[in-house]
């Protein structure tokens, strides 16, 4: 009984944490908004909103997946590293080719038209 008030209690915790975090995201974000975005610079708002997305990753993993709480080998952990290594790959990946494949195809209408005439022949 005591394990799963102990669990009950970890999910109210982090389920409260989570749900102040998103609101104070989302307060910053009204306020920037509501003063026609003079209230905070971009770049702060930009940093303030990643930092706690990163705070409330890390509370959903402790309090609700309990990484930090086995006793044995670290298997969740491992898969989770996998995952990640996996998500970073995919998205830096993609982000490269499409920005290899936008410097690539950016050319000037001049340039447009001088190749659309080469390959026509005219």
């Amino acid at each position: 009984m005591k394990n799963s008030q102990a669990t009950l209690k970890s999910y109210v915790i982090g389920f409260i944490s989570s749900v102040v975090l998103t609101m104070t995201a989302y307060i910053l974000m009204e306020v920037h908004v509501n003063s026609v975005h003079e209230t905070f610079s971009h770049p702060f708002l930009i940093f303030a909103i990643l930092t706690l997305a990163i705070i409330q990753l890390v509370i959903q993993l402790m309090f609700f997946l309990h990484l930090g709480n086995e006793t044995g080998p670290r298997w969740n952990l491992v898969v989770l590293l996998s995952t990640v290594g996996i998500v970073l790959l995919l998205v830096v990946g993609s982000i490269w080719i499409m920005n290899h494949l936008n410097y690539n195809m950016m050319a000037s209408p001049d340039q447009m038209n001088a190749y659309i005439q080469s390959q026509d022949g005219l």
